[in-house]
């Protein structure tokens, strides 16, 4: 302990000193410093020290899967079981889950469409399939409204919409628009959803039809017809909101907007993506012109 001490203080006082006031011999401090179990130590606590930062660097969202990218990406030839192993010794773990509340309003007059994707969530290039779903965000000032669109192909929020309330101008509508500026798409795209009215109602439908967009829609009462979308609010829940004090709306818009534009689109290591950023996705599939 007292050679660990002196190791990590070099860059402040002499090692002569240190080892004079912590009754060591300097001879001794070289040799331990140049041993092999000394540089094995030594090169275990560095990796602690860079887990801890990409820990906390991600917001407590890494589990030793992302974690475990992030360091082989940085250089450093580590398995997943040792970061876990590292983690547990730190006592740090990845947010929690919790169980999916169901927030869909499918009781409606309006007609619906089958299902296309079947549960077919991979695709092999941008803008075959778009996928959608809304949830409730709680504040101090009462609920935002959530309504997200992802490309299949890599994950990418393409759309996004946070309101005071549920009119489909405000969520599906708002949602759609922006993600029809942020990326390209032809005739045939397939957009899919849940059966809730915000989807179902004549004027969202009208327009996404005027674009040749062919709809797809989950069976009713099942979550799992529309499981990426499902699973990004759920992260998002897990990630932002629950266990953290209750905040005011302006606060959360903020919040939502770092953790999908700063956070989720540019940062976060994605499973689906074999945990490579969205950008490192696309450059290695060398798609430039057609992804925003």
């Amino acid at each position: 302990m007292k050679y660990g001490f002196i190791k990590n203080h070099e860059y402040l006082f002499p090692n002569e000193k240190m080892c004079r006031c912590l009754e060591v011999g300097l001879s001794g401090y070289y040799k331990w410093k140049s041993s092999p179990i000394c540089n094995r130590l030594l090169l275990k606590e560095k990796i602690k020290q860079k887990i801890t930062s990409i820990y906390f660097a991600s917001k407590q969202r890494y589990g030793s899967p992302g974690i475990t990218f992030e360091l082989n990406s940085l250089g450093y030839k580590i398995s997943r079981i040792t970061v876990a192993k590292y983690m547990r010794e730190l006592g740090l773990r990845s947010k929690l889950s919790r169980k999916f509340k169901v927030t869909t309003n499918s009781k409606h007059n309006y007609l619906v469409v089958e299902n296309m994707l079947d549960r077919n969530f991979t695709f092999a290039a941008p803008s075959e399939v778009w996928v959608s779903d809304i949830t409730y965000i709680q504040t101090n000032e009462g609920f935002l409204y959530l309504t997200t669109v992802i490309d299949l192909y890599d994950r990418k929020i393409v759309g996004w919409s946070l309101s005071n309330g549920m009119s489909t101008e405000e969520t599906s509508l708002a949602a759609w628009k922006m993600a029809a500026k942020n990326r390209n798409f032809a005739e045939g795209l397939i957009f899919h959803s849940d059966r809730g009215v915000q989807y179902a109602s004549n004027k969202f439908v009208k327009t996404i039809e005027s674009y040749n967009v062919t709809r797809s829609m989950g069976r009713k009462g099942n979550c799992w017809d529309n499981a990426v979308a499902e699973s990004f609010l759920k992260s998002l829940k897990n990630e932002l909101i629950y266990g953290n004090k209750l905040i005011s709306k302006e606060k959360m818009e903020l919040e939502i907007f770092e953790y999908i534009e700063i956070w989720y689109n540019k940062k976060r290591r994605h499973g689906a993506l074999h945990y490579k950023t969205i950008e490192e996705f696309n450059n290695q599939n060398k798609i430039y012109q057609n992804v925003a």
